[in-house]
């Protein structure tokens, strides 16, 4: 469904990944891995078309989206779906509010059809009682749940997540990854998922490719679990073996 061909990024004249190719399934959970430092979210931005690559292509169902038009490019971007790593809703809007957003600006719908949507996307993620409230009222796992509904207000096929996971706690993590799970299997869409937070990844994607700092490029293609087990690379593996449990640690620690 979207293809990343010989890609270069920069950032202020600094390269931040170079020649960097892959190819996400429709109906993939797809992992955009590596430490800290190394361009995953860099990567992201130009993928939904907040930085124009210095070099390369990416192509949504075969179609080039930095070649296309302006008004091309707005209509390719309807399709996505994004949750920003801080959720980054409007803080002078409640909640219901901030998910109406993209229905006011992209449809002509009635505000009644609006608001029942609203309802809707927010019952999915569990905010119903929350609609009314600000974004300043809510917890960090609400914050990013509200966000969510808010990137699903006009039915994306692609949803993209920056560091979804970042600043939660395990519970409310596996939360937002059962989320996850249901919007890929329950509805079809298509996942990207930028993180470094191995249960996560291991948990819930199918596929993926591991970017490298030094390098500056992808030195890894496949599922995060295949990588743990298989992958001969030292810094794969050294990143990976962080998801490992030591037996004899653990059972150490709990003498």
């Amino acid at each position: 469904m979207i293809e990343v061909r010989n890609l270069t990024v920069e950032f202020d004249t600094r390269v931040i990944q170079r020649d960097l190719s892959f190819s996400i399934r429709r109906g993939s959970i797809f992992a955009i891995m590596g430490g800290s430092g190394c361009g995953k979210s860099t990567v992201l931005k130009a993928m939904i078309g907040l930085l124009r690559p210095s070099s390369g292509a990416i192509t949504v169902d075969g179609e080039d989206y930095w070649v296309a038009t302006e008004a091309r490019r707005a209509s390719i971007s309807r399709r996505f779906g994004v949750l920003f790593q801080s959720g980054a809703l409007w803080s002078s809007m409640t909640v219901a509010e901030n998910v109406a957003l993209p229905l006011q600006m992209f449809t002509s719908l009635a505000a009644a059809a609006i608001a029942g949507l609203v309802e809707i996307k927010l019952s999915f993620v569990g905010l119903v009682a929350a609609a009314s409230q600000m974004p300043a009222e809510l917890s960090g796992g609400m914050r990013k749940r509200a966000a969510l509904a808010r990137a699903l207000a006009l039915d994306p096929e692609i949803l993209l997540f920056d560091e979804p996971s970042a600043g939660l706690d395990p519970i409310t993590s596996k939360r937002l990854d059962e989320l996850i799970l249901e919007l890929s299997k329950g509805f079809g869409a298509t996942v990207v998922i930028v993180s470094h937070e191995l249960p996560s990844l291991f948990g819930i994607c199918d596929d993926g490719v591991f970017l490298d700092a030094d390098t500056k490029t992808a030195i890894a293609h496949g599922s995060p679990r295949a990588l743990r087990d298989t992958c001969d690379h030292p810094t794969v593996r050294a990143f990976m073996e962080r998801g490992r449990i030591d037996p004899v640690r653990s059972q150490g620690s709990q003498s």
